[in-house]
C-alpha cells in the first residue's frame, strides 16, 4: 500500500510539472524520459550491436557536447578512440609480402660466424668463397646479412670497438633523425620531422606537414 500510494503521488507531481511546461520546456521531460530509458538499456544489454552509420553519427555528435556531458552516450570515449584506430588500420593496411627465400640453416650460420671469428681479415666475399669450396652455395649478401645480424663488424675492423661501444663513447655528439606520423580524426596523416639527442633522449620537433615530399614549408618547430 505504501509503495502504491507513493507511486500515485509521484504521478501527480509529474503531471503538475508537465502541465506547467509548454513549448520548448516540454522537451526537458522528453529528454529525461530518454535518459532513463538509456539507463535501463545499459543495465540489460552487455554489448551493443551498432551499425556503421551509428559509428559515424556518435563521434560527430560528441564534438557538439562538452566532455563533462559525454556520459550521455551509450559508448565510452575509449570506444570512440578504438573505432578511430580501426579506421586508420583499415586505410593503411598494406598487402602481405609473399614468402621469400627459405631461412638459412643453423649449421651454415654457425660456420659463417666461425670463419669470420678465426679469420679477422676476411670479408664477407672471402667467407662466401670458402663456403663454396666446402660445398655450401650461399650468396655473398646472405653472408653479409648473417655477419651483420650477429654484430660482426666488416674486416679489418673486427678488433676495434663494437657499434654499441662507439655509440656509448660518442653519444654526446650523435643525433638521430627520422619521420613520425600521426593520423587525425579525419584520417589525414601528418608527418613530423624530428631529431633526438642520443645521450639525453631529448626530442626536437623540426616541423610537421601533410606532404613530406612536397615543396611546402614545415610548421613551427618545438622540443619535447
Amino acid at each position: 500500500m505504501l509503495l502504491h500510494f507513493g507511486y500515485l503521488i509521484l504521478c501527480q507531481i509529474l503531471r503538475l510539472v508537465a502541465q506547467g511546461m509548454r513549448g520548448e520546456r516540454s522537451k526537458d521531460v522528453e529528454i529525461s524520459v530518454l535518459r532513463h530509458q538509456v539507463a535501463v538499456l545499459r543495465r540489460q544489454v552487455a554489448r551493443l550491436d551498432l551499425e556503421p552509420v551509428d559509428r559515424a553519427v556518435l563521434p560527430a555528435l560528441s564534438q557538439l557536447l562538452p566532455r563533462s556531458r559525454w556520459s550521455t552516450f551509450v559508448v565510452t570515449p575509449a570506444t570512440l578512440l578504438r573505432w578511430h584506430r580501426e579506421l586508420v588500420a583499415r586505410k593503411w593496411t598494406y598487402p602481405k609480402r609473399r614468402p621469400g627465400r627459405p631461412p638459412i640453416g643453423a649449421e651454415i650460420r654457425a660456420l659463417v660466424l666461425r670463419l669470420a671469428r678465426e679469420n679477422p681479415t676476411w670479408g664477407h666475399r672471402r667467407v662466401q668463397g670458402e663456403l663454396f669450396r666446402l660445398g655450401y652455395r650461399v650468396a655473398p649478401s646472405t653472408v653479409w646479412t648473417i655477419l651483420t645480424d650477429a654484430g660482426v663488424d666488416p674486416a679489418p675492423r673486427r678488433g676495434g670497438p663494437t657499434w654499441t661501444q662507439f655509440l656509448t663513447a660518442q653519444a654526446n655528439g650523435v643525433l638521430a633523425c627520422d619521420f613520425l606520423h600521426v593520423d587525425t580524426i579525419g584520417l589525414t596523416r601528418i608527418y613530423a620531422l624530428f631529431l633526438m639527442e642520443v645521450s639525453t633522449r631529448r626530442v626536437h620537433i623540426l616541423g610537421a606537414t601533410e606532404h613530406p615530399t612536397g615543396s611546402g614549408s614545415l610548421s613551427r618547430p618545438g622540443t619535447c
